[in-house]
């Protein structure tokens, strides 16, 4: 994870969003609709990716609360997935939690970076 980029921290944040949360939707016996909340959430933040690559400060300050907002979000299905005993979603959100975090922890030194080079 040190050698990793914001950009490319939130691209594995993404396509791990899409991906383990297109999975759980598509196995799940009783698909929801919130189940699709970090799939859309993960597209979302994997479009605004080349403009974090850029540097374009808007871009990634709205990645960065998509990724904030998705963090927060995990919780809950993770508490559920724990009173369900479901090995395999908390397992799933576990992952998609953990990825999340790394990409925060990337734009937090990210921007830590920025300033620093700025003063």
């Amino acid at each position: 994870m040190t050698n990793l980029k914001s950009y490319q921290l939130s691209l594995i944040n993404s396509i791990s969003l899409i991906v383990i949360g297109g999975y759980g939707y598509i196995m799940s016996d009783t698909p929801s609709t919130t189940a699709l909340i970090p799939i859309i959430f993960g597209v979302a933040i994997a479009i605004m990716n080349p403009g974090v690559k850029k540097d374009n400060k808007i871009i990634a300050h709205i990645a960065v609360l998509l990724t904030l907002i998705i963090l927060f979000g995990l919780i809950m299905p993770l508490s559920g997935a724990f009173q369900r005993g479901d090995l395999g979603a908390i397992f799933r959100v576990s992952l998609m939690l953990l990825t999340t975090i790394f990409a925060m922890i990337g734009f937090i030194k990210s921007f830590k970076k920025a300033r620093e080079n700025k003063a």
